[in-house]
């Protein structure tokens, strides 16, 4: 078993629509840092699901965290570190505004 530091999402701004922004393929993953970024002029809102293979972002089967950032600032999501991707599961997140958060996603991921 191989373990490496990798960036799993590179700086991008978040659509406002539900959106897939990171699936383990073969691999674990392991989340160390999530960011986001807002670098529009008012209070925004991050909501971000972490959903099981095979299984879509419902409240049923996901862990779901959500922040308002204010102007300006970042939130670092405190309650996503440290948890473990399996093969298949996924990340998505949806913005409240479009153009308005940067998100970026590293961990490591385990081979």
């Amino acid at each position: 078993m191989a373990v490496s530091a990798a960036v799993l999402v590179e700086a991008k701004l978040a659509e406002d629509t539900a959106t897939t922004q990171y699936t383990a393929i073969g691999t674990a993953v392991i989340i160390d840092k999530f960011t986001c970024t807002n670098v529009s002029s008012s209070i925004g809102s991050m909501t971000v699901n972490l959903v099981p293979s095979g299984a879509k972002a419902a409240s049923s089967n996901r862990i779901a965290v959500s922040s308002s950032i204010a102007a300006g600032a970042t939130y670092k999501f405190p309650e996503l570190v440290g948890h473990i991707l399996a093969t298949g599961d996924m990340i998505s997140t949806l913005a409240s505004a479009p153009n308005a958060l940067v998100l970026r996603i590293s961990g490591r991921v385990i081979t």
